[in-house]
């Protein structure tokens, strides 16, 4: 009797795990279309942050596709890579692969005034998880247009603050060239020097989460370099 009631038990186990594991994949086999729908509609959001377009959850896709006229990947050298969708590409990814073989987005966006603006996207380490945003540049390819930045897990009032019009709103019209060399855009310590070209104030308390911006600009926009250096005007 004991065997018996040993082997029910055993038996209800295994059924209930098991039938709980198909609910589950079931469950998330459902929800994944719904989730990769807004993957894609936050992704379109940010891009339309980094040129100063606000949005939302019910017009994102509608004003991207009126804003963002197209789309291409290049390499480190400047060409283009054919046969890559850009809006699919994941940093996280690319950045694992050897230098020359990363594929690098690019979306070319079209202002309301008529400026053709190229929004490049960046992914790096905060003090406690990944970071990432996006830069818009203006026709010459040097001055920044707007940014727009996020982060997975950052300290709230301290390196979250990354994520702040106060902190984005400082790279407007900064340069990430001087005289024909990229020196990119430094996030400095104590405070910018005032009208310096390539400087913007750090995040008090948040040194970490700053160099990892710093570094995240830099190390994402000098792939650009060559594209960059190519097609300035």
């Amino acid at each position: 009797m004991k065997d018996f009631s040993n082997r029910y038990i055993m038996i209800f186990s295994v059924v209930m795990v098991v039938s709980v594991a198909i609910l589950l994949s079931l469950t998330a086999l459902l929800l994944q279309p719904r989730q990769e729908k807004n993957v894609e509609v936050e992704k379109k959001m940010q891009i339309l942050s980094s040129i100063n377009v606000e949005s939302d959850k019910s017009d994102a896709v509608r004003l991207y596709d009126k804003y963002i006229r197209e789309s291409f990947v290049i390499n480190t050298e400047g060409n283009r890579t054919e046969g890559v969708d850009a809006f699919t590409v994941t940093l996280r990814s690319e950045q694992k692969k050897p230098l020359g073989d990363q594929s690098l987005p690019v979306f070319i966006a079209v202002a309301d005034n008529g400026d053709t603006l190229h929004i490049l996207p960046l992914e790096g380490k905060g003090l406690w998880g990944p970071i990432w945003g996006y830069v818009s540049l203006k026709e010459d390819l040097s001055t920044i247009a707007g940014v727009t930045f996020d982060h997975k897990g950052e300290t709230p009032g301290l390196g979250a603050e990354i994520n702040t019009t106060a902190f984005e709103s400082q790279f407007h019209d900064k340069s990430l060239f001087e005289n024909g060399r990229f020196v990119s855009v430094k996030v400095v310590k104590g405070g910018a020097r005032p009208g310096n070209p390539h400087e913007v104030d750090g995040i008090s308390g948040g040194t970490i989460t700053s160099n990892g911006l710093e570094a995240m600009v830099h190390d994402g926009l000098v792939k650009y370099e060559k594209y960059l250096s190519q097609n300035r005007k």
